[in-house]
């Protein structure tokens, strides 16, 4: 069975948009394209070099497969060869062709073909950006692994990692470590549903009780 492993660099509020370049999306009058270059250093190559190091597949939306078309096959920086070679699943309702070597349109229902591929025998179905294709994916709990770089920085607004639609769960904390410019880099997996607790006394005060009644008014 494979896995399927969402990678993105995201900020520190949950913002996934262009982290490459201001001409990489600026959808929505977002203009911090970018934001990720200023924080680059050796600790965060060698994490992007691990994490290539590993046989997968890529799995992308439409718009990020049309980024990674028009970047990969025109360059020889790595990870090129692998981007080039490996086979690239592209959730898109658009009709025109994929000219990219190796590339597959997922028909029908993208959630239902992922868990087809799921299924099958291979390398992981690694994910980078893509963040409808990503939201799509939580919501239907295909997610096995979060590879993320987190930047200690706010956008404010853009596309974000986690949508509406994702589901509740815990995370287990596989591994992190910090780079000297105050990435985060973290892997997460999923650890079954959230627990909860309480901190409240137990025996609630008056002024409490009132507090509850209130909010339930409050609505």
């Amino acid at each position: 069975m494979r896995r399927v492993v969402c990678a993105a660099f995201v900020s520190l509020d949950g913002i996934m948009q262009a982290p490459g370049g201001p001409e990489e999306d600026p959808t929505g009058g977002f203009a911090y394209g970018g934001w990720t270059f200023p924080h680059w250093d050796e600790a965060m190559g060698a994490a992007m070099g691990e994490s290539f190091g590993k046989p997968f597949d890529l799995l992308l939306g439409r718009k990020t497969y049309e980024i990674f078309a028009a970047h990969w096959p025109y360059t020889e920086e790595p990870p090129a060869d692998l981007f080039n070679n490996v086979t690239k699943y592209v959730a898109t309702s658009s009709a025109e062709p994929l000219a990219w070597q190796n590339s597959v349109r997922l028909e029908g229902d993208v959630p239902a073909a992922v868990a087809e591929l799921k299924q099958g025998e291979g390398p992981d179905l690694l994910t980078q950006g893509s963040s409808v294709l990503v939201h799509s994916l939580l919501a239907a709990g295909l997610v096995d692994e979060l590879s993320l770089l987190i930047f200690p920085v706010l956008l404010g607004r853009g596309k974000s990692l986690f949508g509406d639609s994702a589901r509740p769960g815990e995370l287990e904390l596989v591994s992190s470590q910090t780079s000297t410019t105050g990435v985060i880099i973290a892997r997460y997996r999923p650890a079954g549903p959230i627990r909860t607790g309480s901190f409240q006394l137990a025996e609630p005060s008056a002024a409490e009780l009132a507090r509850r009644a209130k909010m339930k008014m409050e609505g």
